[in-house]
């Protein structure tokens, strides 16, 4: 053999022993999220982490940051945009704020009286058409998925709304929110997820708007007497993937993540009521938050002094999206 060949022949060898190295390298899918590990958001993220790894052999790794070590609320979008993480759930409040306003018919108060009517919209062609629209901001959506309806919480109890006049309440940047606070007379403060807890110890903010899950694992029950039981609004999430990155992933592992993505979904929305229900169990058990119920009543003021919001947000959101909405919900505002 001659040096020429040998040399030829090593350096092929290494080429390939090379590729061979490349190839074992896994897929890292950076996942962050806002939420802690033990809420329902929390706990999806980490079953679709495992799943993916089970069923790509180990070529694609999530790792999952919960509870903002990475990115606030406030930063997570353009870091995503970015790519300087893959995936987020971000509520999807926080989607109506990068430019589709579309995305707020969420966020109007009511509009789902539970989980059903929810999926009714998600599973329609009205949330895939959402989803679609992501696109247009460098990001796919891929899933939904549930949280639980919010509750009011303050020092003092908010029976009717009323109550809640004057007040500083905590609410995610969401022009359908800020609406919302101001049909209360209540003052809206946008505020990171993470800053909140603090915020209501400090008393720079007087309430705030939660699930149950979400409000003990940030333990609230700390710094909030009360957790009015107003269910006026549902709090969900988006499951959405840089789109430059999602692209140029192979057909078979795009295959994989959306068929463990499928499976977390279901995981996600079984577990939501259930950790939400427990979450107000060990609220009432811990003595140091009142969980109020309201009324018959007390509940109807409230629907009819909110619904106000859907006509001052329905040319911002989309008024043919809005009414698409109401059909599939059964919602009828003027009957309220």
């Amino acid at each position: 053999m001659t040096r020429f060949t040998a040399t030829l022949l090593g350096l092929i060898a290494a080429i390939g022993a090379g590729s061979a190295m490349a190839q074992q390298q896994p897929v890292i899918i950076k996942f962050s999220h806002v939420a802690a590990a033990d809420t329902p958001k929390g706990r999806a993220a980490v079953y679709f982490s495992r799943v993916v790894d089970q069923r790509t052999k180990g070529r694609v790794k999530v790792e999952v940051y919960d509870d903002s070590k990475l990115y606030s609320d406030a930063t997570e979008m353009a870091a995503l945009q970015r790519a300087d993480v893959q995936m987020l759930a971000p509520s999807l409040a926080k989607i109506a704020a990068l430019g589709l306003p579309e995305f707020g018919v969420f966020d109007l108060p009511y509009v789902f009286d539970n989980y059903a009517e929810v999926h009714r919209v998600t599973n329609s062609e009205i949330g895939a058409d959402l989803l679609n629209r992501l696109q247009s901001k460098g990001i796919v959506g891929l899933a939904y998925w549930d949280n639980a309806f919010k509750q009011m919480s303050a020092n003092k109890p908010l029976r009717r709304p009323e109550d809640a006049k004057g007040l500083k309440l905590r609410i995610q940047d969401s022009a359908v929110l800020q609406a919302q606070m101001h049909a209360l007379d209540a003052v809206p403060v946008v505020m990171n997820f993470s800053d909140v807890a603090a915020a209501l110890k400090a008393g720079t903010v007087d309430g705030t708007e939660n699930p149950a899950s979400n409000f003990s694992t940030q333990h609230m029950q700390d710094v909030q007497k009360y957790l009015m039981l107003t269910n006026h609004g549902y709090l969900g999430y988006a499951v959405i993937v840089n789109k430059k990155f999602w692209d140029a992933l192979p057909a078979d592992v795009r295959s994989s993540l959306s068929s463990a993505l499928k499976d977390a979904t279901t995981f996600a929305n079984d577990i939501a009521s259930e950790s939400n229900n427990d979450a107000l169990e060990a609220l009432r058990a811990s003595g140091k938050t009142e969980v109020i119920r309201l009324t018959a009543a007390e509940k109807a003021a409230w629907k009819k002094a909110l619904v106000k919001v859907h006509r001052t947000q329905e040319s911002k959101i989309g008024k043919d999206l809005v009414r698409a909405v109401y059909k599939e919900t059964a919602f009828e505002p003027d009957k309220l």
